[in-house]
């Protein structure tokens, strides 16, 4: 008797499986057509969010010391190393395993020697004097002050990555620049590595 009831549920449960399988859907919903916008973006705007975002100030801008640690220094925003700063010395030795920063991250040493973030400012000391173009080359080549034939940006400057950005990216973080408090700072010259 159980056998027979397990066979009867079976046959009950394929046919109306079947039945419910052969049904038909048809549906006729008809899609609404949005049009879309193109959105002007203010291109100082977006610069000013790339530059946030991908860490220019991480070098470019000295940091103080307060009671919440350290912060970007907005009295000198992105005006690179500051040209008073005298760095500590360092054990020579040490240097050669590592990366070393000075404690306000604008000046690095490697294996490249010691390198220091650049003035960003519109001031003549900085890019003040720069055309979009040479900014693009910078960016895009890697070359120093962004002139064909000069040396190439040394480390961290992480140019290789920033290069990959679109060039509207690179126009607007360029127009940004122009924007803010121009800041008189001579940054130093890197610093070749000591061959020992």
């Amino acid at each position: 008797m159980k056998i027979n009831q397990f066979i009867l549920t079976t046959l009950c449960s394929a046919s109306l499986l079947a039945c419910i399988s052969k049904e038909k859907k048809e549906t006729t919903e008809a899609y609404e057509t949005i049009e879309v916008k193109e959105v002007a973006i203010d291109p100082v705007k977006r610069g000013e969010h790339l530059v946030n975002a991908i860490g220019c100030h991480d070098c470019h801008t000295p940091k103080k010391f307060t009671e919440k640690g350290m912060e970007l220094d907005f009295d000198r925003l992105l005006s690179g190393h500051p040209a008073d700063e005298v760095l500590p010395p360092y054990d020579k030795e040490t240097a050669k395993s590592y990366l070393l920063f000075n404690m306000g991250l604008t000046a690095a040493t490697g294996p490249w020697g010691t390198s220091f973030g650049a003035n960003l400012t519109p001031d003549a000391t900085g890019i003040g004097s720069w055309s979009e173009e040479q900014f693009l080359t910078a960016i895009k080549k890697g070359l120093y002050k962004g002139m064909e034939g000069s040396r190439p940006l040394l480390p961290p400057m992480p140019w290789q990555s920033y290069k990959n950005l679109p060039d509207e990216d690179l126009k607007a973080i360029f127009a940004y620049l122009k924007t803010i408090k121009p800041i008189e700072n001579i940054v130093p010259n890197n610093i070749p590595p000591k061959m020992n």
